[in-house]
């Protein structure tokens, strides 16, 4: 395998968590165990598709872990890995940039952030 070369380390970071849904998903997984079916509820214009997909890469890239009960029906659920939870502080930081840039340019953040557990 031909190893990979960055302009920046950031390249590295935004390789794993970058796009529209993984962030969002990280910052579930930082409540708890959800489930597959509990995730595409708390993000209602995700594809299951697309969920899916991202699911298996942040598992790939070893942010995240599956479990799987042995039992019938069968449940799996996702988590945070060790390696995953060092992503909280930044993930925390990028919700916070974010509510001071909603306030900066929509005024009032109720009008345009959802009532969530991650925006208390």
């Amino acid at each position: 395998m031909q190893k990979k070369k960055y302009n920046i380390s950031v390249e590295a970071t935004l390789e794993v968590i970058g796009g529209k849904w993984k962030c969002v998903i990280l910052c579930h997984l930082t409540h708890g165990k959800k489930r597959t079916s509990e995730l595409k509820r708390l993000m209602p214009n995700i594809t299951q598709k697309m969920l899916t997909q991202q699911l298996r890469e942040l598992e790939e890239d070893g942010v995240i872990d599956r479990i799987v009960y042995n039992q019938i029906p069968p449940k799996v659920e996702y988590q945070l890995s060790e390696y995953g939870k060092s992503l909280e502080h930044i993930l925390n930081s990028l919700c916070t940039w974010g509510e001071t840039h909603i306030v900066k340019v929509y005024g009032d953040k109720s009008e345009v952030l959802e009532e969530s557990i991650l925006n208390n």
